[in-house]
């Protein structure tokens, strides 16, 4: 273990420069840039509050398009940081092929680029909750919690995906219609009340990101945390990171054979 930890320090300046060439990269050629990370979730809640509002009759809820926009900003964080993980190691593989350095610095760059764009991302939230009225609490403090499980839970995913994605190329596609299936279970835009009483509660209870949300939306809503949600979105965070870990460390050694 110390010999990992010691080779992370070693290479960390190489991290934050990936990070930084994640951001540039991403935004390149774009004429909004960063910009757009703000615009794209308001203009989607906004889309969001009118279809879903008016079907649900949620549309005179001054709340609702801030429970909205919790759940879309969470989710597309974790969609966007497991896609680019997932293709982490085939996109690298020239500079893998031609220069040493730990292939799991790709990987992990590929997520906290996506989390640091998520982070100013939380500024559209803050102006939407401070123009609808709501009112942060002492139990904003809880905010931090659920952005560190996400981000945990967002790593192990990576390594995994990022692992299996060198050997079976087809699972980018895969992954797309999973990420698909588990938006519709994390209650973005749909209340969870009826779907919690009726028989059907395990498809969201059981999904560590929907209860990532419940914490998150709980904060913001000045409400206190659910207990159950907080130790299994931590004990599923961090197994699926020692998992994740394990299976790169074991096979990253092969991966040279399939780039």
């Amino acid at each position: 273990m110390k010999k990992y930890i010691d080779s992370f320090m070693n290479y960390r300046f190489l991290l934050s420069e990936l990070v930084k060439k994640g951001i540039k990269l991403k935004y390149r050629r774009s004429y909004l840039g960063i910009l757009w990370s703000l615009l794209e979730p308001l203009l989607t809640m906004i889309v969001l509050t009118i279809v879903f509002g008016t079907l649900l009759q949620k549309s005179d809820d001054p709340t609702f398009p801030i429970y909205i926009l919790c759940g879309r900003l969470l989710y597309s964080f974790y969609s966007s940081a497991t896609k680019s993980a997932l293709t982490s190691i085939h996109r690298n593989a020239s500079m893998i092929k031609k220069v040493y350095v730990p292939k799991y610095l790709y990987t992990l760059s590929s997520i906290l680029y996506n989390f640091i764009i998520f982070l100013i991302s939380l500024i559209v939230l803050v102006l939407v909750a401070a123009v609808l009225g709501l009112r942060p609490t002492i139990y904003l403090l809880q905010a931090p919690v659920a952005l560190l499980l996400l981000l945990i839970l967002s790593i192990g995913c990576g390594m995994i995906l990022a692992t299996l994605g060198v050997f079976f190329r087809d699972l980018e596609y895969l992954w797309s219609v999973a990420l698909m299936l588990i938006m519709y279970t994390c209650a973005i835009f749909y209340p969870v009340e009826r779907l919690i009483k009726s028989g059907w509660a395990w498809i969201l209870k059981y999904n560590p990101l929907f209860c990532i949300i419940d914490i998150f939306r709980a904060a913001v809503f000045g409400q206190p945390m659910n207990m159950g949600y907080l130790l299994y979105a931590t004990g599923f965070g961090v197994v699926t990171v020692i998992v994740g870990l394990i299976m790169f460390v074991k096979k990253q050694d092969e991966f040279i054979l399939h780039l």
